[in-house]
């Protein structure tokens, strides 16, 4: 795989490859957890597709028009993999809020569970916060995301849950 120059451009790795089953449009169901009790629950459609030669998997979320904190939810975001870092890289936008999300991971050894750690100021807490988010490739047609916040008292708490299904043709 070339890294760039002076060698030309970057060309797509295995790193790249991993990330192939999480192309296509993908129904999901949203759990958030927004302090104790049972979690708001809301569905959308993320569509994602390769772009920038293949390097970056592009996220283009749109949720199902609902009552409640976010009637029309939209997010976008690109996933790849850094080849000079060595490890993956997340970004992530929406209109929950005005921050630009930005995570770094690693896969496991079997190639299907992402790691990714990030920290930023919340915008609902006003303070830094740690974030940890897991992602699962569980089959070509699933696949699910967990984060988790750790709070001021220094434990992780579970704050979102979306559960990815292909959409059926």
């Amino acid at each position: 795989m070339s890294d760039g120059p002076p060698d030309g451009p970057p060309a797509p790795g295995p790193e790249h490859a991993l990330l192939k089953p999480f192309a296509g449009t993908f129904r999901a169901t949203v759990k958030l957890w927004m302090g104790p009790g049972d979690p708001i629950v809301q569905h959308g459609t993320m569509i994602n597709s390769f772009q920038v030669g293949g390097l970056y998997l592009f996220q283009d979320y749109t949720g199902d028009q609902v009552p409640g904190p976010w009637p029309s939810f939209i997010g976008k975001g690109f996933w790849g993999f850094n080849t000079f870092a060595k490890e993956f890289e997340g970004f992530w936008i929406d209109n929950a809020s005005t921050m630009m999300q930005l995570e770094k991971g690693t896969v496991d050894p079997s190639g299907k569970v992402w790691t990714m750690g990030s920290r930023f100021v919340h915008p609902h807490f006003g303070r830094e916060v740690a974030k940890r988010s897991v992602i699962r490739l569980i089959d070509n047609d699933h696949n699910d995301l967990t984060s988790f916040l750790t709070g001021p008292d220094g434990n992780e708490f579970k704050t979102m849950e979306i559960l990815f299904e292909r959409a059926k043709s």
